[in-house]
């Protein structure tokens, strides 16, 4: 089934949900374990009903769900298919159904609490140093390119964060290579931003802002804010 891009996602009007990094994420607002528990059950049924699940986290208050394909189809310019994790139609059709289930119940959600992070690693020859972090990061040498086209590291029982790798200077002798990426809402990225700016961290390059800026911490230690604005539905 064919990845969908942002206007895609955006176009299927998921209020409830939100695009962060390969999945579209909700939270809704439960009360006690036990009614959790019994919407979890709900949704594991609607789920059947697509052959498809999401990923499930029952938390003080909250479930926490991400919808994601491990088939989705990416094809490059020139024709090239590849198999990646991303958001297919059978994401935004189970989506659809577990909001509806959702609102029977009277659950509210709440789309701008959502959040997912990565680690980045800014090296020279990713083919070179990824089975090194498979191993470490996961005992399992099929985590190296599981998903992407890349070398980008990611558990298939989703225990650690996905590890990606950005490109390097082999002469580079900076002191920080490693780096986390958070992915928030998009309404909530300039409030997300700001705090962490009145908290004492700098804007190192907002070119690509609201998208996605970097930003240091006092010691000059980098992360990077993360908001998929393309796929969020105009007014």
């Amino acid at each position: 089934m064919d990845m969908l891009r942002g206007p895609q996602i955006a176009e299927a009007r998921l209020t409830d949900w939100r695009k962060l990094a390969q999945g579209l994420h909700a939270r809704y607002l439960i009360d006690d374990f036990a009614t959790a528990a019994s919407f979890v059950t709900s949704v594991g049924a609607a789920g059947d009903a697509f052959g498809h699940h999401p990923r499930v986290t029952i938390g003080s208050g909250h479930v926490d769900l991400t919808l994601v394909s491990d088939d989705a189809i990416y094809r490059e310019d020139d024709g090239t298919e590849h198999i990646v994790q991303w958001v297919t139609q059978q994401d935004v059709d189970l989506a659809r159904a577990i909001s509806d289930l959702a609102a029977e119940r009277q659950l509210a959600a709440d789309p701008a609490a959502v959040t997912a992070f990565e680690l980045g690693l800014d090296v020279a020859d990713s083919a070179s140093v990824a089975p090194f972090w498979a191993a470490l990061l996961t005992g399992d040498p099929a985590a190296q390119g599981r998903g992407t086209p890349g070398d980008e590291i990611r558990d298939a029982g989703a225990r650690v964060p996905n590890l990606w790798f950005g490109d390097a200077d082999p002469k580079d002798t900076a002191r920080q290579r490693v780096h986390i990426e958070v992915y928030v809402a998009p309404e909530v990225a300039e409030q997300r931003l700001a705090a962490a700016v009145a908290a004492g961290g700098s804007v190192v390059d907002d070119s690509e802002a609201p998208g996605l800026v970097v930003l240091a911490d006092p010691e000059g230690n980098r992360g990077v804010l993360c908001a998929d604005t393309s796929s969020v539905a105009s007014a």
